[in-house]
């Protein structure tokens, strides 16, 4: 009888963890489908319950990024992709996304220093680099006008 009950019991714990593994990336993939559908209060829900079964997924920190930049609040976007950087500081996605926040602020030091950590990090948006120092040029204030 004992040997039925830890069995049954193994099962459980088998079934629960399988169940709670799938569950996060199953709420990060359902995220990801909302988002391409342009339904971001539901995507934002759901890359908020990946979160909170993986809290260390900055892919989802970049979604919710995404989702306050398209309504229009800066804060949180910004909270979300500095959450997002600490937990992947190589994230180029995010580091772009940063340094545009960086240079509509006029914060050109940031920018800079974004640039810097970008350009190691850089394999897929490269060009973006280029064209938001060039940016910078353009509207960076000269050290020697008074």
């Amino acid at each position: 009888m004992s040997k039925v009950l830890k069995l049954i019991f193994y099962f459980f714990i088998v079934t629960n963890f399988t169940n709670i593994s799938l569950g996060k990336e199953n709420f990060y993939n359902k995220g990801i489908k909302l988002y391409k559908d342009k339904k971001f209060d539901e995507a934002l829900f759901m890359f908020e319950r990946s979160i909170v079964f993986n809290p260390k997924d900055s892919k989802s920190y970049l979604y919710l990024a995404k989702i306050y930049n398209v309504k229009e609040n800066k804060e949180k976007e910004e909270k979300n992709l500095e959450t997002a950087l600490l937990i992947e500081p190589g994230n180029e996605e995010a580091i772009l996304m940063s340094m545009k926040i960086a240079l509509e602020k006029s914060n050109y030091s940031k920018v800079k220093n974004l640039s810097n950590t970008f350009q190691k990090v850089c394999k897929n948006l490269c060009e973006e680099n280029k064209s938001i120092l060039e940016s910078l040029k353009n509207i960076e204030p000269k050290n020697n006008e008074s």
